[in-house]
């Protein structure tokens, strides 16, 4: 493993350098654009070379500015979600729910063999609609607690909470900050196509559930050794607990409705981002009032949210900058060009499967999906279109490449934490994951064929 891999801004700060040198080597293109449906697209056969545009040093200073004014829309839609889903979680609302799923399976041990899928669909869905991520830390003090209350380990433990948000994330259909950034870039109209990514959520979930209750049952049946660490501090940690009163049972009841009405405005009304922010703000406010929280608290409670995404923010606005160095400097298109004219031999199908696969490997550099995005849609919107593969397709190959990867990367902050947390060494949870992995990816090769074999006629792909 290697010793040290530089951060994601770190990375881009790299590329930046690379990119503003090969405008001096790579020849300069274009490819002449169409507008289609209201969308600028690629001409396919249109590439002609033009007079070279190389990108200096005051060019390489000056793009982290463009990006940020060039995707300054992206940048504010992150803030303001981030700031809104943290006051939601300040009511504890989202926490009581799963707590009072993960009581009631202490309560009945009868129920152990549908306690493991029922909360794990939960931190799924989370995963799915508003990108639950760092928030499955504060549950592994509960849900140790009740694996070892069922007779399982550590792993277990961690794996409910981790697997089943991480499932939820590589298959979501409404998370704003991988599927909504990827489709604004894309220029596809915002979670657009989510009948099909329900599909691809619930298969996903399925795969997850099946193995973490396949490497139950090796424990039950005394054919796995359980692996338990620090067993009396999870003991100890399990009075952790969210009571689910009447006043986050509204709030959920709002959180439910608003993602209803987000469903119907994006399918109905063409809503964009602008829209989809203000009902996030909205369900933020309407929780706070519902729960009685202080404007002191409201607003403090907004701005750690907010600040949490600062780190997300900037690597969009500077992966963007570099996008700007490159499209400048007129080599996107010439890449795009080698890139098709060489992809034109393999059918559709194999070409998407690259892309995912190419998706994956960039994400062991940049786990951030929103930074991921705005570093690859650029690039990957119009290849799918040089390649014959819908752009939908294409934001598909970039969320499950995503989305599984950080479940075993070791480059992630949120898989180290449940891992130090859980007190799981690297390599055990390695050897632990490795084969779920392999399923994935062919669950994804397939899922990816799909839409390609049909035509696109699979819900709007």
């Amino acid at each position: 493993m290697l010793k040290k891999i530089p951060d994601s801004l770190t990375l881009i700060f790299i590329l930046m350098i690379v990119f503003t040198v090969l405008t001096w080597i790579i020849p300069a293109g274009e490819f002449q654009m169409t507008e289609l449906n209201g969308k600028q697209v690629i001409e396919p056969n249109s590439f002609e070379y033009t007079e070279q545009a190389p990108q200096g040093i005051g060019e390489l200073l000056m793009s982290p500015i463009k990006g940020f004014i060039s995707a300054a829309q992206i940048i504010a839609f992150v803030f303001l979600v981030g700031g809104a889903f943290a006051i939601i979680n300040a009511t504890g609302a989202i926490y009581a729910g799963i707590t009072k799923m993960l009581d009631i399976s202490l309560r009945h041990p009868n129920y152990k063999k549908v306690i493991i899928p029922v909360v794990m669909v939960l931190f799924s869905l989370g995963g799915a609609t508003f990108g639950m991520s760092e928030e499955v830390l504060v549950f592994l003090l509960i849900t140790i607690p009740l694996s070892y209350a069922l007779g399982y380990d550590n792993i277990v433990g961690a794996a409910i909470p981790f697997l089943g948000a991480a499932a939820g994330f590589a298959g979501a259909f409404m998370n704003p900050f991988t599927v909504g950034i990827a489709q604004g870039i894309a220029e596809v109209d915002v979670f657009t196509g989510w009948e099909y990514r329900l599909v691809v959520w619930a298969v996903m979930t399925t795969i997850v559930i099946a193995f973490v209750i396949y490497y139950a049952n090796g424990i039950d049946t005394g054919k796995r050794k359980p692996f338990f660490a620090g067993k009396e501090n999870f003991e100890k940690a399990a009075d952790l607990r969210y009571e689910l009163t009447l006043k986050r049972k509204f709030i959920l009841f709002t959180l439910v409705l608003g993602l209803i009405i987000l469903i119907l405005g994006v399918t109905l009304y063409q809503w964009y981002i602008n829209e989809i922010s203000a009902l996030f703000v909205a369900l933020g406010l309407l929780s706070a009032l519902i729960y009685r929280l202080s404007p002191t608290k409201v607003i403090d409670a907004f701005i750690n949210g907010a600040s949490e995404m600062v780190t997300a923010a900037i690597v969009i606005g500077l992966a963007r900058g570099l996008l700007v160095i490159a499209e400048d400097g007129k080599i996107i298109h010439t890449i795009l060009y080698f890139i098709s004219s060489h992809a034109e031999q393999l059918s559709a199908v194999i070409s998407v499967q690259i892309m995912f696969i190419s998706q994956g490997f960039i994400n062991f550099f940049i786990p951030s999906g929103s930074g991921q995005a705005a570093l690859t849609m650029p690039i990957m919107a119009p290849l799918s279109d040089l390649l014959g593969i819908s752009r939908q397709t294409a934001v598909l190959a970039f969320q499950l490449g995503d989305g599984i990867n950080n479940m075993i990367i070791p480059t992630s902050g949120v898989t180290m934490g449940v891992l130090s947390i859980s007190k799981i060494p690297y390599e055990k949870w390695f050897k632990f994951i490795l084969p779920l992995m392999v399923i994935m990816y062919i669950a994804s090769f397939i899922l990816l064929a799909i839409p390609i074999l049909l035509d696109g006629a699979v819900f709007g792909f």
